[in-house]
């Protein structure tokens, strides 16, 4: 029963990461539009902060540390060429959202030189990653 309270919460978590993962290159989307002069463009760098603080960093964490008590109980998951795949995954995305952060830092120096294109393309990743996972958790592909 208790396994399955923190395999609950580890899925709340993880919904929340990704719309964060999602939800700010769509930002960026925008903000690349906007004159640094603006007042539009520190509102957008409030709302990323915020995002990145109260939402993203949180959630990512909460969703890490739930997903370690989870294989701590099941921890024969790591002989599985399928969970290790998973594993590789999501490093990949916290590598993601590193570089999320990096480009808010960016726009908080007024340095951006990416176009909407840019940001509209790589707003894609977290999808093709969390298609990716969920498949591997849910048929768990023998991968030889």
């Amino acid at each position: 029963m208790y396994y399955l309270y923190i395999k609950s919460f580890h899925l709340i978590f993880l919904i929340a990461w990704m719309v964060s993962l999602l939800y700010l290159p769509r930002l960026y989307v925008y903000h690349s539009g906007i004159s640094i002069i603006s007042s539009s463009y520190n509102l957008f760098l409030l709302m990323e902060k915020r995002l990145i603080k109260i939402i993203a960093i949180p959630a990512m964490i909460l969703t890490f540390l739930s997903g370690s008590i989870l294989l701590n109980i099941q921890h024969e998951l790591l002989y599985e060429n399928y969970f290790i795949l998973k594993f590789l995954c999501v490093l990949l995305l916290i590598i993601y959202q590193a570089y999320l952060i990096f480009i808010y830092l960016i726009f908080k120096k007024r340095k951006n030189k990416k176009s909407e294109k840019f940001y509209k393309f790589i707003n894609e990743i977290p999808t093709i990653f969390m298609i990716i996972i969920i498949l591997l958790v849910v048929l768990k592909p023998n991968l030889g």
